[in-house]
C-alpha cells in the first residue's frame, strides 16, 4: 500500500492495471466517466462534480483516495460506500481467480479494478474519477473521460514525479487524451505552455476555468457556509452560491466545477442551475466528504483539514489567520518523506504546539519533528498518539481558543 511504505508502493507502470481490466472484461468501457487530476484541490472538486450529477438525478459513481475512516470511502455511488460484503467478495473472487493469473497487483491497482468492475456492474450513469497520484501512469488514466480536469500544480510528491513544478505539470498532463476537453484550473506561469502544448498536440479544446469564473467576494452565513458571487466573463451568474464546504479555499476549485458543469451540459447532460445550486450546498451531506477545514466542535472551536503541502498549508494558514480565537493550539504530524522545513516555515509562531504521530510506518518521528520545527521558533510539547496529543489540547484550551489538527492527511484520520 502506497500510504503504508511511501513511495516503495509506487507503480511506473500501468501493466497490471490493463491486464486487471482486460480480465474483469474492460469495465473502464461500460460507463461514463470525468478524470480530475491536479495536486491540491482534486478530492474537493471531485466531490462537488459528484454532488451536481447526484444532484441532477444521474446515478454517479465516485472514486477518491485515500480513505479517512473506511475503505470503503474511495468507493461510492450517490453518496452510497460500497457494502462490506461487496468488497469481501470481490477480493476472495480475485483471491481464486489469481491462482491462475499470477498478477501482484499493488493496493492501488487492486482497488481501481474494483471500483471500475463495481461502476460497472451497477450501471452508473456518470463515474467522477480522482487520479490517485501524478496522472500519466496513475492506474485511473486506462479511462476516456468526458471531460478531464486538472486543478492545481504544486510542489508534492517530487521523488514520484519530479522536481520542478513543470515536471510535475508533465505528469499530470498525462490524462490529456486525444479530442477530450480539458479543463484546467488554474492559469500558472510554469504550467500553462505544458498543458497548452499537450492539448494542441492530442487536439484536445482545452479551458482555463479562472479565466472565465471569478469569485469577486464571499461572505458566511450564521452555520459557516460560504456564500460566493460568481461572475462568468465579468458577468454575474449567481449572487449567493451557497457551499457546504467551509475552506476558504474552495473560492479557488469552483471555476473548474462550473465549467466542467458547462461542458457536460454542452454534451447533452441535462443539468439545470437549481442542481448546481442544491448540490453545492450540500456535498457533504451528498457524498461523504471528510477533512477539508472540517469542524469538529465549539467552544473551543476544534477544525481539522488534510492540507499536506506547502500549497496547501499555506491555504489553511491565511484561514486559521482570518478566524477569531482568543490562543491558538495547534495539533501537528507530518509523514517522512516529506520536506518538512518548507512546511514548518509557514506555520505561525505565536501558537501552542502539540507534536505528534500518526500510527503509521510512513509518520515522522514527533520528537525529530519537535526538534525541526524549534529551529523555526515553534514551541510546543511533544505526545506519541495523536488522541493524548487531542486530549491535551482540549485540556488546556479555553473555550475562546481555537484548536487546529492538520500536517498529514493520516493525523486527520486517527481524530475523526
Amino acid at each position: 500500500m502506497f500510504q503504508r511504505v511511501g513511495p516503495a508502493a509506487y507503480k511506473n507502470n500501468l501493466e497490471n492495471t490493463l491486464r486487471l481490466d482486460e480480465l474483469y472484461g474492460n469495465p473502464h468501457r461500460k460507463f461514463k466517466s470525468i478524470h480530475v487530476a491536479g495536486t491540491n484541490g482534486k478530492g474537493s472538486v471531485s466531490h462537488m462534480l459528484a454532488a451536481v450529477f447526484q444532484s441532477a438525478g444521474y446515478k454517479t459513481g465516485l472514486y477518491t483516495s485515500p480513505h479517512l475512516k473506511d475503505f470503503r470511502e474511495r468507493i461510492r455511488i450517490d453518496g452510497k460506500m460500497i457494502s462490506q460484503d461487496e468488497v469481501v467478495r470481490w477480493v476472495e473472487g480475485y483471491k481464486t481467480n489469481n491462482e491462475l493469473w499470477k498478477i501482484e497487483p499493488s493496493f492501488f491497482e487492486l482497488t481501481v479494478a474494483m471500483a471500475f468492475d463495481y461502476f460497472a456492474n451497477e450501471k452508473v450513469d456518470i463515474a467522477i474519477v480522482e487520479v490517485g497520484l501524478g496522472g500519466r501512469l496513475d492506474s485511473t488514466n486506462i479511462i476516456t473521460p468526458e471531460v478531464s480536469v486538472i486543478t492545481n500544480i504544486g510542489m508534492d510528491h517530487t521523488a514520484l514525479l519530479g522536481n520542478s513544478i513543470e515536471l510535475i505539470a508533465k505528469e499530470k498532463a498525462g490524462i490529456i487524451k486525444k479530442d477530450i476537453p480539458v479543463v484546467v484550473g488554474a492559469t500558472q506561469n510554469e504550467t500553462q505552455s505544458v498543458f497548452t502544448e499537450k492539448a494542441e498536440e492530442q487536439q484536445a479544446p482545452i479551458f482555463f476555468a479562472d479565466q472565465e469564473f471569478t469569485v469577486p467576494y464571499a461572505m458566511n452565513d450564521f452555520e459557516g457556509n460560504q456564500l460566493l458571487a460568481v461572475l462568468k466573463n465579468g458577468r454575474q451568474i449567481f449572487s449567493q452560491l451557497k457551499l457546504d464546504l467551509k475552506g476558504v479555499y474552495q473560492q479557488k476549485n469552483i471555476p473548474a466545477v462550473l465549467k466542467t458543469v458547462e461542458l457536460m451540459e454542452q454534451k447533452g447532460w441535462k443539468i439545470t442551475h437549481e442542481n448546481i445550486t442544491e448540490g453545492l450546498a450540500a456535498t457533504s451531506k451528498l457524498t461523504g466528504l471528510l477533512g477539508r477545514w472540517q469542524v469538529l466542535g465549539h467552544n473551543p472551536r476544534i477544525v481539522c483539514d488534510t492540507a499536506h503541502n506547502t500549497d496547501g498549508i499555506k491555504e489553511i494558514v491565511k484561514q486559521i489567520e482570518a478566524t477569531p480565537y482568543k490562543h491558538l493550539h495547534i495539533i501537528f504530524g507530518l509523514v517522512n518523506d516529506k520536506d518538512p522545513e518548507n512546511i514548518l516555515e509557514l506555520l505561525p509562531k505565536h501558537a501552542i504546539y502539540y507534536f505528534t504521530r500518526a500510527a503509521i510506518p510512513r509518520a515522522l518521528d514527533e520528537n525529530d519533528l519537535a526538534r525541526k520545527a524549534a529551529e523555526f521558533g515553534l514551541k510546543g510539547q511533544v505526545f506519541p498518539e495523536v488522541q493524548a496529543a487531542l486530549n491535551a489540547a482540549q485540556t488546556n484550551a479555553g473555550k475562546d481558543d481555537f484548536i487546529f489538527v492538520g500536517g498529514s492527511t493520516f493525523i486527520v484520520s486517527e481524530i475523526l
